[in-house]
């Protein structure tokens, strides 16, 4: 006997509520085998391949590339046979094979409880992390048909001509389903709302806001209006870092890695970093205290075709500068390729935006959430300089270090900044200090 099973997009991150669909792999009548890529999706913070739980025959593709699905909401159905046991994983269910009535609002799947930790720092960080969160306040009700958008993909494309939301159009059809007139009768209810005319230009181009730009886009604006943001910078000489650069990378024990200018500012800022360990902190409203953590996750900010992503390198202070230079290289390469694993874009405790790679000189960088500083590297220019009491062309960068005022003074802020300018002005420093 042959069953039906569905699919239901799980939640592949920390608590994300919906997710992109990018590329089917499969379509109907496809057989596909355990552990086969069924569909490459983007969530709010990288780009993620989800596998097949079942071997069987795919009967349904319930959802378009380009749309937007809830968590939880079906996505995929397969035939199988009734004795096949499915993989253990999120987002399975199995019913018998025919008709299949949409699930009531109370029995839809939702994701795995977990234990209660503060977001994002670390194994090392489990013994501060066993505090309870505060529960969210409720979301409003939606219609199981809101839900799991039960519709074929005739209507579904019609939704998206007329950039219709299917989660918002309630359902007259059979099993729940969506019609067409369903999603005219929303379309039109719209326009009628509608006070503004629509612009004459036909040469507008609209781009739906989700993904990693909607992602950023929120957080942004969130730690704009939460957080108290100081911008300090300093403007450096740097020529003995790039001829410290020069020499590492004539040297053999470097001939294999990628050498760049970040590196040594990544090495003078964890060091600086060492020597001012309160800096690598959060604000923790909720729980009235400052979080401080031993390990820093450095984030480095990477423009992607998707938007921008802050991935990180774990534990950072405890790499060498050659390890500095290989995590780098793997970090920009999976950001470039939408190949950044889920884990990477979590738990980050401070961050280096480097916008001198497009000629910019300097800014006043937004601290990503949860963290207490992010330092902005501008490029690297031939500038006039006193130098041993003549005016001469040397090298210099501008280096800008925003932070949350309610955690990080003027004091705290301008030593880490002092050090970091230091260091790289006189790098032979970084190895006194290690």
């Amino acid at each position: 006997m042959l069953v039906t099973k569905h699919f239901h997009l799980p939640d592949v991150g920390e608590g994300l509520t919906e997710a992109g669909i990018l590329e089917w792999r499969v379509g109907p009548g496809d057989p596909v085998g355990v552990n086969d890529t069924l569909v490459e999706i983007e969530t709010a913070k990288a780009v993620v391949e989800l596998p097949s739980p079942y071997a069987g025959t795919v009967t349904e593709i319930l959802c378009a590339a380009g749309e937007a699905v809830a968590v939880g909401a079906p996505i995929i159905t397969f035939e199988v046979e009734d004795d096949s046991a499915p993989q253990a994983g999120p987002g399975v269910d199995a019913t018998p094979q025919g008709p299949v009535d949409p699930p009531a609002q109370d029995e839809q799947p939702s994701t795995p409880a977990r234990e209660p930790v503060l977001v994002g720092y670390g194994p090392a960080h489990a013994r501060t992390a066993r505090r309870p969160r505060k529960r969210k306040p409720e979301q409003p009700a939606v219609t199981p048909a809101a839900r799991t958008s039960l519709a074929t993909p005739p209507v579904r494309k019609l939704a998206r001509d007329l950039g219709v939301d299917l989660r918002l159009v309630a359902a007259t059809g059979p099993s729940g389903r969506i019609t067409r007139e369903d999603v005219h009768r929303l379309a039109e209810q719209r326009a009628t709302a509608s006070n503004a005319p629509d612009l004459p230009h036909d040469d507008v181009v609209r781009t739906p806001i989700r993904g990693v730009r909607k992602h950023t886009a929120e957080a942004m604006v969130t730690s704009a209006f939460t957080a108290p943001h100081v911008t300090e910078w300093v403007t450096v000489d740097v020529q003995r870092s790039l001829k410290l650069l020069k020499r590492a990378r004539a040297d053999k024990a470097f001939g294999n890695v990628r050498l760049t200018p970040l590196c040594l500012v990544i090495k003078a800022a964890l060091i600086a970093i060492a020597r001012h360990p309160e800096i690598n902190a959060k604000w923790d409203a909720a729980a009235g205290e400052i979080v401080q953590y031993p390990d820093v996750n450095l984030g480095i900010a990477a423009a992607t075709p998707r938007g921008l992503i802050v991935p990180n390198i774990a534990a950072a202070q405890r790499l060498s500068l050659h390890e500095i230079a290989l995590a780098l290289t793997d970090l920009i390469d999976q950001a470039r390729a939408g190949k950044t694993p889920p884990e990477r874009m979590r738990n980050g405790t401070f961050t280096i935006t480097n916008i001198g790679v497009f000629g910019i000189d300097g800014g006043t960088p937004i601290l990503n959430p949860g963290e207490a500083a992010i330092l902005c590297f501008g490029q690297v220019r031939r500038t006039p300089w006193e130098h041993k009491g003549r005016v001469r062309l040397r090298d210099t960068a501008t280096l800008a270090l925003s932070f949350d005022h309610r955690l990080v003074d003027g004091e705290l802020g301008s030593l880490v900044l002092r050090d970091i300018a230091r260091f790289l002005e006189r790098p032979e420093l970084m190895v006194l200090h290690q």
